[in-house]
């Protein structure tokens, strides 16, 4: 991959619309790459790419030359977001009134939940309790989702009680485009999933709950977990080495 010279994006952060252009069309390939995953939702690719190549001048813009990370890898969000800005603002991906509303009722009854509870109310529960159906609240609550700032700071977890933005968490002095990129795939296959899919993923992967946990959760046995969980991994498994090969 194409590493751009430090001294080149101060260039074009200074108004230098030549080098720009160069940047950009040397590094067409990863905005590509990321144009590809939104293929097939009634957009144009040239479209796409030129929306991609809108957030590829943001991070150069806002590109810090002493960060120990490449420009490349630091552009990936941008390019993602501005990408998936403009499929929402298009209309694809607009949020109703009617979800907006069914959100408000299920953030009040997450909270009289957990007051009751002293647990987060699955969406099963929500489901019955609102009575609409799973789908339903997958998709109002998804719609809550924030884009993520590169910028925005996030808590270290077991390596002390500070802040870190995402930035700090990838400057490591090596190209890591490949790997935000699948981090980010993975995230949005994930979101892909069916509801019950996701509950599974989420439990074990990201609540690090056991099988039979899981099971006693959602109201199935421990079989059916170990079921739905192979046939999700084989097939997320698929989908990121098509992506890789792409």
């Amino acid at each position: 991959m194409y590493e751009t010279k430090i001294e080149d994006i101060i260039k074009a952060q200074n108004g230098d619309e030549q080098v720009m252009e160069e940047i950009l069309k040397k590094n067409e390939g990863l905005t590509w790459s990321i144009v590809k995953r939104f293929y097939g939702r009634g957009h144009e690719k040239e479209d796409l790419y030129q929306i991609g190549c809108v957030g590829f001048i943001k991070a150069i813009k806002r590109f810090d030359v002493n960060f120990d990370v490449r420009i490349s890898t630091y552009a990936v969000p941008y390019i993602l977001g501005e990408i998936k800005r403009y499929i929402r603002d298009d209309g694809l991906i607009r949020v109703s009134r009617s979800i907006k509303e069914l959100l408000a009722k299920i953030k009040e009854v997450q909270r009289e939940y957990m007051m009751k509870e002293g647990r987060e109310v699955g969406i099963t529960e929500l489901a019955d309790i609102l009575k609409v159906s799973k789908e339903e609240i997958a998709v109002a609550l998804d719609s809550d989702r924030p884009l993520e700032s590169i910028q925005e700071e996030a808590y270290q977890g077991n390596q002390g009680d500070g802040k870190t933005s995402k930035i700090e968490r990838i400057r490591v002095g090596k190209d890591e485009t490949a790997s935000v990129i699948d981090k980010i795939c993975l995230q949005d296959m994930i979101n892909e999933l069916e509801t019950r899919e996701k509950e599974i993923i989420v439990l074990r992967y990201y609540k690090e709950k056991t099988q039979t946990e899981v099971a006693k959760i959602l109201g199935i046995n421990q079989v059916q977990v170990s079921r739905i969980e192979k046939r999700i991994l084989q097939y997320m498994k698929k989908k990121l080495m098509v992506v890789g090969e792409s």
